[in-house]
């Protein structure tokens, strides 16, 4: 039994011999492994350093200039801008004439004319009927004529009493008496002849003519009817086709134009715009409104129709003021401001006041010299003493992108 206890204490030696060597060789390959991950460490730290130099000169530029908001700005100027007032009206006549009945009247036997056409001064629009005038008239010559008949026997036997009154068989009495009777003829035959001539400048009457040269608007009567001089008008002519505007303006606006100042009428569902003057303003203001009527005249043309609806562009002269674009322009309940952005780059309020607006831009006329740097876009994101990086661009690249958009 000693002897089996004795070899199995040697087995057991060698065993723990074979581990230990084991544990050797494992020990040297991990303290290479580690030795191998510390170079790499310093290698990568060593990077890194070199690299830090270059980002720590380069980070006060990055955090003085790459953290402020950029923003686009305009210097405007100052432009020359005409000044234009808007205004809607309807179209009308210049001088709607109404043509009635000029006589008594009586029953129309024709009509002559219809609307949308032209006529001359004195054409016959329509015909009433004469029968009983022309009659009048008949009796009225057969009466003349009678009139002279009793004239010329008058007169003969005046010349023949002349001739005996120096003989004596005749006073001068009865010369008297006989050129009496020949004054008295010739009296009736006038009263017959002015009695004619009424007559037939009543007949005349009886023909509607019009009162002058111009384009027939409506046509108010037909054949058959009966008329008088109480009925309506029975046509209504413009003279001479002459159209005109009728522009309700504001006192302000008003006071802007005068007789002849240009302007630019555009009837509503057309694109062409029809040239024409300020003919006549209002003298007086309505109170309730506070508006006045400007009237423009237009020369004819067929697409302006009496009745019709149009806007107007009149061009009250011009004015030296800086222009900016829609997009600048901002408001609150404070009223309209911009944002300019000064020497140091400060965001500052500035309170305007607007003028024409146009597809050029936006008229300034108080608030701004043109010298200024103001915000052309995204001024609603700013506020008052917010530092900015301004980038200056031409005011006119800017409206372009403005009407594009």
């Amino acid at each position: 039994m000693n002897f089996e206890t004795t070899k199995w204490r040697r087995d057991a030696l060698d065993d723990v011999m074979v581990d230990d060597e084991t544990q050797a060789r494992r020990k040297r390959r991990r303290n290479i492994i580690i030795a191998a991950i510390v170079l790499v460490l310093v290698a990568i730290v060593a990077v890194m350093a070199l690299g830090g130099r270059g980002e720590k000169a380069a980070a006060p530029q990055a955090q003085a200039g790459d953290t402020l908001q950029a923003v686009t700005v305009v210097a405007p100027g100052r432009r020359e801008i005409d000044r234009v007032i808007t205004a809607t009206g309807s179209l009308g006549a210049r001088r709607d004439m109404p043509v009635g009945v000029p006589g008594s009247g009586g029953q129309i036997v024709r009509v002559l004319v219809e609307p949308g056409q032209w006529v001359r001064a004195g054409q016959v629009l329509a015909v009433i009927d004469r029968s009983v005038q022309a009659q009048q008239a008949a009796q009225q010559a057969a009466s003349i004529q009678v009139a002279q008949a009793d004239l010329s026997l008058a007169q003969n036997e005046l010349d023949r009493a002349q001739a005996l009154v120096s003989r004596g068989f005749i006073s001068r009495a009865e010369i008297d008496q006989k050129r009496s009777a020949r004054d008295a003829a010739a009296a009736r035959v006038r009263v017959a002849q002015a009695q004619l001539a009424q007559t037939r400048a009543q007949i005349g009457q009886l023909d509607v003519r019009a009162p002058t040269a111009g384009l027939v608007l409506t046509r108010n009567v037909e054949a058959g009817q009966v008329v008088g001089a109480g009925s309506p008008a029975l046509f209504r002519i413009a003279s001479q086709g002459e159209m005109e505007l009728l522009a309700q303006l504001s006192q302000d606006d008003l006071a802007r134009i005068s007789v002849g100042t240009p302007a630019q009428v555009t009837p509503v569902g057309s694109t062409q715009s029809y040239a024409g003057r300020v003919w006549q303003v209002s003298p007086t203001i309505d109170p309730q409104t506070r508006q006045g009527m400007a009237r423009i005249a237009i020369p004819y043309n067929r697409d302006l129709r009496p009745g019709g609806f149009a806007s107007v562009q009149i061009r009250a002269g011009t004015t030296t003021a800086p222009l900016l674009p829609q997009s600048a322009i901002q408001s609150d309940d404070h009223g309209n401001f911009v944002f300019i952005v000064d020497a140091s780059g400060t965001v500052v309020r500035r309170n305007v006041t607007l003028g024409e607006v146009s597809d050029r831009g936006v008229a300034i006329l108080t608030g701004l010299n043109g010298d200024e740097h103001v915000v052309a876009m995204a001024g609603a994101f700013l506020n008052p003493g917010q530092k900015v990086r301004p980038e200056l661009a031409r005011a006119s690249s800017v409206m372009n992108s403005a009407n594009a958009n």
